[in-house]
């Protein structure tokens, strides 16, 4: 606002200056165009934009911004009076922005936001569907390019595959097998935006019309964790609409005065009239040339797993009994066990009328002690107790399935536990802020955890000790044997690990 306050006043200096050489030899002079104002590496005003980027808007070629339908049938399971299963089907459309910013063999390669261009798999609390009650599954889909939201003639409508999509940065690239108008301007830097810069959103907003709107930069840096999202974003005070999500966000370069692409508009503040978030093009110019999304590997977990991590898991247990922690919306255990192992158990969703694990690995110390080390016994479980399995026995779907849910609850644990080490510490600012934002992690990843588990739950109820066979309870897991020497279950006693040219492994990798 300072900057503003002070060109005000200057401006209006100058054009009484001309006014009044213009009385001195009579003729009449016009007062000049106002300065530009370009002080880093985009604009704050249109007075840097060239007279190229100017008459573009005019030719009849100029549109790149494309209105989406995505469209979408919905099966909702439920019960009726007599017992039997009832399926009820809803079909949900919304519409979004897309643009065109690579042509190749004929087709056009687009940017939108991840949630413009996929429905959720299935419905839950953290992936709702307007008209679509929690735990509905998708059955179809179809994503196209339309006139508007009221353009109810399919023939000319534009068929859209999906390339590649990160839901972390809310970012998708789409395919249309035909030469669409593109993007004219380069990528820019979302690195080199500030407060005050000038952009351009060119988008449809609610699917109704095409809109050109203007906004500044409130602030140049906004970190969105919000659900599955985990990316850096800027915030603008445009004024934009559902309908515009998946818009190209543009700057002015100062050394050029050509337009280029800052961002891809994805969200809005619910109680901010004006105040919209965009994703940072820096994020997005991998994505956009390898047509391949990058592992977001700090999404995975709330908590680095190394060897402070595990020190910290082993200081815990080292106080006696078991570290009970969630994942997901189940619960699991984590218990010490000979030559520094760890056993972790994960519950069934009828915890505690079930009370035995339905899944139990073996986690075995690192050779460099320094992190989470290597999978070794696994077990299945289900009421009737524990029974060991090969992990090698299993299909490659099967082992995937196993590894991913060990590392989950890996970084579950660790997270707890540093939580907990948050609360035991002094309670300064620093404390509490990176307390904050750690249980914003937490909640962040865990939300992803239950689509994972459900497989899970299937190889158990296949696995599981069946009717007449006897299992393990899980209480004598990683227990040393009773002095009267009867037989109790230990670590490794039922799938020990064997040596191999790369490490233990007998139901590990």
């Amino acid at each position: 606002m300072l900057d503003v306050a002070r060109r005000i006043p200057s401006l209006v200096l100058a054009t009484l200056a001309v006014a009044i050489a213009g009385e001195g030899n009579g003729a009449s002079a016009a007062a000049p165009p106002p300065p530009a104002f370009c002080s880093g590496q985009y604009a704050d005003d249109f007075g840097s934009l060239s007279a190229a980027a100017r008459d573009f808007d005019h030719r009849p070629d100029a549109t790149f911004s494309y209105c989406t339908r995505n469209t979408a049938v919905y099966e909702c399971l439920s019960y009726g009076s007599d017992g039997t299963v009832r399926r009820d089907r809803r079909k949900v459309v919304a519409h979004g922005t897309a643009f065109a910013y690579r042509k190749q063999a004929g087709e056009t390669l687009l940017l939108t936001n991840e949630h413009v261009a996929v429905w959720p798999a299935i419905t839950d609390a953290s992936h709702q569907v307007q008209g679509v009650p929690p735990g509905c599954k998708r059955v179809s889909d179809a994503l196209s390019l339309v006139d508007d939201e009221d353009d109810s003639y399919g023939k000319d409508d534009i068929p859209l595959t999906r390339v590649v999509t990160d839901p972390q940065l809310d970012v998708a690239v789409v395919k249309a097998r035909a030469a669409l108008q593109v993007m004219p301007w380069k990528v820019g830097r979302s690195a080199g935006i500030h407060e005050r810069n000038l952009v351009e959103v060119r988008g449809f907003p609610l699917g109704a019309f095409r809109a050109t709107n203007i906004g500044k930069v409130v602030s140049a840096h906004d970190h969105d964790d919000y659900r599955d999202w985990d990316h850096d974003d800027f915030v603008v005070d445009a004024l934009l609409s559902k309908g515009n999500s998946g818009s190209p966000v543009l700057g002015i370069s100062c050394a050029t005065g050509e337009y280029e692409l800052v961002g891809i508009y994805h969200a809005g503040y619910s109680e901010g009239a004006a105040l919209n978030v965009v994703v940072g093009i820096d994020q997005v110019r991998d994505l956009m040339a390898t047509l391949k999304r990058t592992t977001h590997d700090h999404a995975e977990s709330a908590v680095t797993l190394d060897g402070t991590a595990r020190a910290l898991v082993s200081r815990e247990l080292a106080k006696g009994g078991d570290l009970f922690f969630p994942v997901g919306a189940q619960v699991a255990v984590a218990r010490g066990a000979p030559a520094g192992a760890l056993l972790l158990a994960l519950f069934s969703k009828d915890f505690p009328a079930n009370g035995e694990p339905s899944l139990v690995f073996e986690d075995l110390p690192a050779p460099d002690a320094a992190a989470f080390g290597t999978l070794g016994s696994v077990w299945f479980g289900s009421a009737r107790g524990l029974k060991a399995v090969d992990l090698r026995s299993l299909d490659a779907d099967g082992q995937g399935q196993v590894k991913r849910a060990l590392a989950i609850m890996t970084s579950d644990l660790a997270a707890q536990v540093t939580l907990r080490a948050f609360d035991q510490g002094e309670p300064d600012a620093k404390q509490a802020e990176g307390r904050r934002r750690l249980a914003k992690a937490i909640a962040r990843v865990g939300a992803s955890r239950n689509e994972v588990l459900q497989p899970i739950a299937d190889l158990s109820e296949r696995l599981s000790p069946q009717v007449g066979e006897a299992g393990t309870r899980f209480a004598d897991l990683g227990r040393p044997a009773p002095a009267d020497g009867q037989q109790r279950a230990v670590v490794g006693a039922t799938n020990a690990p064997v040596a191999g040219p790369t490490g233990p492994v007998a139901g590990g990798p």
